[in-house]
């Protein structure tokens, strides 16, 4: 099963990719392509390397509190 994670843009290096990091940890490049205005700060969501969708700073953060749980499972 694969997951999409929320992930914080970091730096827009081009029209077709970012940095992204989740949780100040881990720091990638991601496709932002299917998405229009891409900024620094933004919240996305990463799903195989691919940015499929833009999620405020609230929702990323319960997302990721979600998944912390899980893990604790």
């Amino acid at each position: 099963m694969c997951l999409a994670i929320p992930m914080k843009v970091i730096k827009v290096i081009n029209k077709e990719t970012a940095a992204v990091e989740s949780n100040g940890i881990v720091v990638k490049e991601v496709n932002i392509q299917f998405l229009d205005n891409v900024k620094t700060g933004d919240y996305l969501i990463i799903h195989a390397g691919f940015a499929i969708e833009k999620i405020n700073k609230k929702e990323a953060d319960k997302t990721l509190n979600i998944i912390k749980e899980m893990d604790g499972l």
